[in-house]
C-alpha cells in the first residue's frame, strides 16, 4: 500500500475554507479553476424524474472506479506533484476498509478519511481498500499543488472535475471516457 492516513487536516483547508456553495463544492469542487467538466459514469437522465434503475447499460460497461482511474491518469500529466496527492474517502462506505486515523470534518454533508501518497496509488485502490472487489472511487482527489480537483460524491452519477483548460480539453477529447464540459454553478442533471 502506497497511501498513508493523513493526520494534517490543514492540507484540505483550501476546500474546507472555500467560499463555494456547499452543494457545488461537494459535487463539482471549489471555484477558481479555468474550466470544469463532468465525467459521466452513466449517461445523463433522458427525462425528468427518471431513476438510475431505468437505464439499460451493456454488460461490459466500465465500473465507476475504472472510469475515475482513467481520468486521474490523464490528469497526472497536468500537475507538478503527481507523487504527492490527497484522496478523501467518504467515511460512510461499509465496503471500503481504511487504516485508522482522524476524519476530515469541515466539508459539507460528509466526513472523510484523508489519505496521502502518489496518484498512481489509484491503480491498487480496490486491492488496498476493497478486498480486491470493485469499490467506489475517492470522494475527492487533488495534487499537492492544487492544479486540479476531482470530486466523486456518493449521490450523483458523475464525477466533477475542475482544472485548467488544457487538462479539461484532454479529458473532453478522450475516446474512452464520457466527459462533457460543465458550468459548476449551474444545476447539474440528476437521477431521482
Amino acid at each position: 500500500m502506497t497511501l498513508r492516513r493523513c493526520t494534517d487536516m490543514a492540507v484540505a483547508d483550501w476546500l474546507v475554507q472555500s467560499a463555494t456553495a456547499a452543494h457545488q463544492l461537494i459535487v463539482m469542487g471549489p471555484e477558481g479553476f479555468g474550466a470544469y467538466a463532468r465525467l459521466r459514469y452513466v449517461p445523463d437522465p433522458a427525462a425528468v424524474g427518471q431513476s438510475e434503475n431505468d437505464i439499460d447499460l451493456p454488460a461490459d460497461h466500465p465500473h465507476d472506479l475504472d472510469q475515475a482511474r482513467r481520468a486521474l491518469h490523464l490528469l497526472a500529466a497536468h500537475t507538478a506533484t503527481p507523487d504527492d496527492c490527497f484522496f478523501a474517502v467518504w467515511d460512510g462506505y461499509s465496503d471500503i476498509h481504511l487504516p485508522p486515523g482522524p476524519l476530515l470534518t469541515g466539508l459539507p454533508y460528509r466526513e472523510f478519511a484523508l489519505l496521502r501518497g502518489p496518484l498512481r496509488a489509484i491503480d491498487s485502490w480496490e486491492a488496498d481498500f476493497g478486498d480486491g472487489f470493485p469499490i467506489a472511487p475517492p470522494g475527492f482527489v487533488w495534487p499537492a499543488d492544487q492544479s486540479w480537483c476531482f470530486t466523486s460524491d456518493v449521490d450523483p452519477h458523475f464525477a466533477g472535475i475542475g482544472a485548467g483548460p488544457t487538462a479539461i480539453g484532454v479529458l473532453l477529447g478522450d475516446p474512452v471516457l464520457d466527459v462533457v464540459a460543465a458550468d459548476p454553478g449551474a444545476e447539474q442533471p440528476f437521477y431521482y
